[in-house]
């Protein structure tokens, strides 16, 4: 488990249900916090649900975090998050919901309450102010997007 440094930032947090495990990180190095089910679901092939995780926090102003999913429930069931990520504002204090869906096209798929279904990580946002202007200023990529890369065979 991670001990304090100077780059731990405390942040409170409300637990709903007493019984689940807090986020916690895997490992030392991790960038994301595992998220727990709260309940148990079935997700059919296709079908999305919300699930809960029996947490609520309290970000400080500037910070938010962001619900990513995670790639084991991605590569071995075809579970991911629908929005990922999913943002959770400083100023939200509701219980945090996972949007998750099942891709797999035959099977569905159950999370048992206390499955790790989500991850959470935490990051610094700035606020901007719009600066309207006629023109921008010149960069190597330009305006080419979507595959002008390329990267694929074909392409």
């Amino acid at each position: 488990m991670r001990g304090l440094t100077d780059m731990t930032m405390r942040v409170q947090v409300r637990q709903l249900d007493p019984e689940l495990p807090l986020p916690a990180y895997a490992r030392p190095a991790d960038a994301g916090l595992d998220l727990y089910a709260r309940t148990t679901a079935t997700l059919r092939p296709g079908e999305r649900g919300l699930v809960a995780t029996g947490i609520a926090i309290a970000l400080p102003e500037g910070y938010a975090a962001f619900v990513h999913p995670r790639s084991g429930l991605a590569t071995r069931h075809g579970v991911t998050t629908l929005n990922g990520p999913g943002t959770v504002d400083a100023g939200y204090r509701g219980e945090i919901l996972v949007n998750l869906i099942n891709h797999d096209p035959q099977q569905a798929f159950t999370i048992e309450r206390g499955d790790r279904i989500a991850q959470l990580v935490v990051q610094r946002v700035e606020t901007i102010e719009w600066d309207p202007v006629d023109s921008l200023p010149d960069s190597v990529r330009g305006e080419t997007g979507h595959g002008a890369s390329g990267g694929f065979a074909g392409a």
